[in-house]
């Protein structure tokens, strides 16, 4: 689950991670009045109109204005609030900005990078910082990876004073910094901890002539498997922003990603279902989707997923490789049928099923009439597919 930037922050107030005077505003009117509260608390006539969507490149689109009077804001406000914003993250489609926040300007002094993830190397949670604020990291990975420091949090101890020290002299920080960046990340980590965040990001991380050190940005990803933890943040979570696909997958506890590509791909089991990306691009297709239906999936749940699966326009035919333990080749079949009864079959459909009742499903798909293409294995549902999406 993701939130949006002002959300993450209002988390790191909670944890007394500072970050500047801010306003949401969901309405133009709003956003105009935030201007002028911000003016008045934070005693300063810049201010900062960003727009709030769930991707990065948010500036690069002209989705962040600095603004040095109210004026200037205002105009800002009425160019970003409704605009279609197209970032690298997004997609050439963009999203609507429908949020905005209002923000102190500040004086500048460097920008850098923070980020905290899973290393699945290490198995540990690992804190990555980096001189170059503002870029994304993945270029700095490309082009400058020695730019990038990492330390690991030890479970057993968690976050050390030493750790944050060894990070702010490595980052050219002074004294009086090194000392608020231990107070914040001690303050950081502890908040990846304990609301089982899966990605926390600020880019940039700032440090003021003043000598403050700042979280100008808040990008923050929860672990969906541990929301039960925190009934709080269903309240956050802006159905706009989610893929109506993926929101609908969720109520049938499906596994799904929308992808680029054409070909529909229905298989049970998350290693399965790379590999059946794999084959379809090996013989020259894209995957449409990721799609696990689980290994205990009921009929209802293959009617559900076959349903998500032929809504999207782009999918020009259709490839379900089943390989069946738990998960029966009959429930399949009869879900199969179910679904394309109700909802038609516009696209080619590649059917390889194997493994348990396995006889029985590829009875009731032969005895159902369905115009569909039997494969003999993998690799030979992928070719056609791939053929068929031709």
């Amino acid at each position: 689950m993701k939130i949006h930037e002002y959300q993450g922050k209002e988390l790191f107030k909670r944890y007394g991670v500072p970050v500047p005077y801010g306003v949401a505003a969901m309405t133009v009117q709003e956003a105009v009045d935030a201007v002028r509260e911000v003016q008045q608390e934070a005693g300063t006539e810049v201010v900062v109109v960003k727009a709030q969507i769930h991707a990065g490149g948010r500036g690069k689109g002209g989705g962040v204005k600095v603004c040095k009077s109210a004026a200037e804001a205002d105009k800002a406000i009425n160019e970003i609030h409704g605009m279609q914003l197209v970032t690298h993250q997004t997609g050439p489609e963009g999203k609507k900005v429908q949020r905005l926040l209002i923000e102190q300007g500040l004086d500048i002094d460097h920008e850098y990078y923070l980020g905290m993830t899973l290393d699945r190397a290490s198995g540990r949670i690992t804190v990555m910082a980096s001189t170059e604020g503002g870029m994304e990291i993945e270029e700095v990975a490309a082009s400058n990876p020695e730019k990038i420091l990492k330390e690991s949090v030890n479970p057993g101890v968690g976050w050390q004073d030493y750790q944050s020290r060894r990070l702010g002299y490595a980052l050219g920080l002074n004294g009086k910094q090194v000392r608020e960046l231990g107070k914040f990340l001690s303050a950081l980590t502890r908040c990846y901890w304990e609301m089982d965040c899966s990605l926390l990001e600020i880019n940039p991380l700032v440090t003021t002539k003043s000598g403050k050190v700042l979280a100008l940005d808040a990008k923050i990803n929860f672990d969906d498997n541990a929301l039960y933890r925190h009934k709080d943040l269903e309240d956050w979570r802006d159905m706009s922003e989610e893929d109506p696909a993926e929101t609908e997958a969720k109520e049938y506890d499906l596994s799904y990603i929308n992808l680029d590509g054409n070909i529909g791909c229905m298989v049970n089991g998350a290693g399965l279902a790379m590999s059946t990306m794999d084959i379809i691009k090996h013989y020259g297709g894209e995957p449409a989707n990721f799609l696990d239906v689980g290994g205990g999936a009921t009929a209802e749940k293959v009617t559900a997923a076959f349903k998500i699966i032929t809504s999207d326009p782009n999918v020009k035919s259709i490839f379900i490789n089943i390989f069946g333990g738990i998960m029966k080749c009959d429930t399949i079949a009869t879900g199969v049928v179910t679904a394309v009864k109700e909802v038609g079959l516009k696209v080619p459909l590649v059917v390889r099923l194997e493994g348990t009742n396995v006889e029985l499903g590829k009875k009731i798909l032969k005895e159902s009439g369905l115009n569909l293409e039997a494969a003999a294995d993998m690799a030979d549902g992928a070719k056609k597919a791939v053929e068929l999406a031709k």
